[in-house]
């Protein structure tokens, strides 16, 4: 070979178990393994596999930790499971906090998603969650102290995304709640307008979505982000700072 020819970059193999995991894995994402099917036993599915039992027990604790299977209790018998949607929101926000994801990004993605998902809730919402929007409002109003209204906050916000109906949209949406908790805790104890402001968005907001007007809950929520927006710059954070990962 000649001297000038690029070398080649050595071989990343994984290890045993992870090849296990990924073929079980595929298996449960792509159905051939049902949510709640059981798994057969270690020894007989290690000899599925061709592997031995203490890389299959390996492999299986990854999956168990990826909230792909589940322990059914009682027995050491392994069942097919699926991640909870809660687990999934703190893993998604910790990895952005991971990756020194800014205020100004949580706030531009927030803009980009939250005002289309205020108009749809507006055609879209039934009267239980035309409730649950109302009660996250007056929980907001009857707080007394800075974590419950930051868990107000919250709650508003996904009571509104709930009532899109899709839970793709929601997912979305959520990781990136949990990122502001940190830098609008400051809002709230530095800027002695906050709380007013934010009771304003909010009822203005669950009047609109409940009257079906597109329009408004659209606008109003926009304005409600922009509104956060100005309340960090107020609150003297830098937008460039990094966002704290969720407690």
């Amino acid at each position: 070979m000649s001297g000038d020819a690029p070398a080649f970059a050595p071989l990343k193999l994984a290890p045993g178990y992870r090849r296990v995991a990924e073929s079980i894995a595929a298996r449960i994402r792509d159905r051939s393994l049902a949510t709640g099917e059981p798994l057969p036993t270690e020894i007989e599915l290690a000899a599925q596999l061709g592997v031995t039992r203490s890389t299959l027990r390996e492999a299986l604790r990854e999956l168990e930790s990826q909230g792909l299977l589940a322990r059914r209790r009682g027995t050491k018998r392994m069942v097919v499971s699926r991640p909870d949607a809660a687990s999934v929101v703190v893993q998604i926000s910790h990895a952005l906090a991971m990756h020194d994801v800014t205020v100004a990004e949580v706030c531009d993605a927030l803009q980009l998603l939250e005002p289309p998902l205020a108009e749809r809730a507006a055609r879209a919402a039934t009267g239980p969650q035309l409730r649950a929007i109302a009660a996250a409002a007056a929980a907001f109003r009857a707080s007394r102290d800075t974590r419950g209204a930051l868990l107000a906050v919250t709650e508003f916000f996904e009571a509104v995304d709930a009532a899109t109906g899709n839970r793709a949209l929601q997912m979305a949406q959520r990781p990136l709640l949990p990122l502001l908790q940190g830098s609008l805790r400051l809002v709230i104890d530095r800027v002695p307008q906050a709380r007013a402001r934010i009771a304003l968005a909010q009822r203005r907001l669950a009047t609109a979505i409940a009257a079906r007007d597109s329009g408004a809950s659209r606008d109003w929520m926009d304005k409600h982000i922009r509104d956060l927006r100005r309340g960090f710059e107020v609150a003297g954070i830098a937008l460039g700072t990094a966002v704290r990962p969720p407690d």
